[in-house]
């Protein structure tokens, strides 16, 4: 399972991983290229490790966490759109979803764990906006797995597990400041001897557990789609749809067509949407007008990432000059109607905010002819059920361990 080697994207060298981030001498990601040239979905393994053949791992651990794509043929009707497929990563019973967080980062956190274990341990640190903290918590309550997690002091009330209560394993450190802030805090932590960073994008770990929603898709569907939509923060989901796509059309199953990536943002704060626009292949300040004002005025705060990979080699801008499409600013209220229709498409589910900006994006893009109507379209569903696991399950709170300001190193 998993057998694979690293490579620098810059300098096309081959890396030995030691829960290896980055080429020591060039900047831009590294990537996995994996033994396996077709996939082969493992469904004696649990959750998404079914996909382990494309993950950086050799074992697993157990969960039923994995994403679950499917036709929902009302809202094919409502747009118009007859091969509209959905992938759902979130809680969501009837429609075999058991992401007990409800949302896709639990894709990241699981063969991030395991990878990091097969390295040999050690305290993970993750900076997160709400979502990746909570799915690395709940990966520590359930498997003892020590991690610190650094949010924004707002984000705090994000932060909680079910069905396991013990967080010992735990410390949340909160900033009295924003997403940004909480990365800088979470590196200066990283400096101290035992304690690894869990990576964002950087990490082989989180991106092929991400890519894990393409695979899903192109082996229900039978093909890869042509049109992928997905509201970004860091815009890391994108990149990994266009890595696993890639893998998948050497395997050469599932078509020879990467599909094209519409990726969204949550006005105002739509830094990579201007720079796109633009054609740059960097941000610049004036992309991130009122930058702090912005970020409190959206509605899908995990999409407010001041520092992206944008430019990077392998980054945002890479994928979106390989597989074309588009990126979307979506207002506030945009998104409140297309969580409301899902929701009434799909038994009551709530979906969370930045997927509500996704599908938001997908309605502006039937109306507006940006996409051909039968054409095979995947929307990207990345949190949902949070009402329902709540109620089906219990959850805990998880504590602060201490609050510090930007720039501040907790004592630990």
């Amino acid at each position: 399972m998993g057998d694979y080697v690293l490579r620098c994207l810059a300098g096309g060298e081959l890396l030995e991983d030691h829960y290896t981030l980055t080429c020591p001498n060039h900047p831009g990601f590294i990537r996995a290229e994996y033994t396996a040239a077709q996939l082969t979905v493992r469904e004696n393994l649990p959750g998404v490790f079914r996909f382990s053949d494309w993950l950086p791992v050799h074992g697993s651990i157990p969960t039923n966490s994995r994403p679950m794509t499917f036709k929902n043929r009302e809202l094919c009707r409502e747009l118009g759109l007859p091969n509209l497929w959905i992938t759902f990563t979130g809680y969501y019973p009837e429609r075999g979803c058991y992401v007990p967080t409800g949302s896709f980062k639990e894709l990241e956190a699981l063969p991030t764990i395991v990878r990091l274990k097969e390295a040999g341990g050690g305290t993970l640190v993750v900076a997160s906006a709400g979502n990746t903290g909570r799915a690395f918590a709940q990966m520590s309550a359930e498997f003892g797995t020590p991690v610190v997690l650094v949010v924004p002091e707002s984000s705090a009330d994000k932060l909680w597990t079910a069905g396991y209560f013990d967080h010992s394993s735990i410390r949340l450190i909160t900033v009295r400041g924003d997403y940004t802030d909480a990365i800088k805090t979470a590196d200066k932590i990283c400096e101290a001897r035992g304690y690894f960073p869990e990576g964002g994008g950087k990490n082989i770990a989180r991106r092929d557990g991400m890519g894990c929603v393409m695979l899903d898709a192109a082996v229900t569907i039978g093909k890869l789609p042509e049109y992928y939509f997905q509201a970004v923060g860091s815009g890391t989901g994108g990149i990994a749809a266009w890595e696993a796509a890639a893998r998948l059309i050497r395997d050469g199953r599932f078509g020879s067509v990467l599909p094209e990536l519409h990726l969204s943002q949550n006005l105002p704060f739509v830094p990579m949407v201007r720079a796109w626009n633009a054609g740059r292949d960097h941000i610049l300040d004036e992309d991130m007008p009122n930058a702090q004002a912005s970020i409190n005025a959206v509605s899908a705060h995990v999409l407010t990432n001041r520092t992206p990979p944008y430019g990077i080699r392998g980054g945002v801008y890479d994928a979106m000059k390989s597989c074309g499409g588009r990126m979307y600013a979506v207002e506030n209220s945009d998104a409140a109607t297309a969580a409301k229709i899902f929701s009434e498409a799909e038994n009551g589910t709530d979906i969370d905010p930045a997927a509500a900006v996704a599908f938001a994006s997908l309605i502006s893009a039937a109306e507006d002819g940006s996409i051909r109507k039968n054409a095979n379209i995947l929307l990207n569903i990345t949190g949902g059920g949070y009402q329902r696991v709540k109620k089906d399950c219990e959850t805990a709170q998880i504590g602060v361990y201490t609050t510090v300001d930007p720039g501040e190193v907790p004592v630990l």
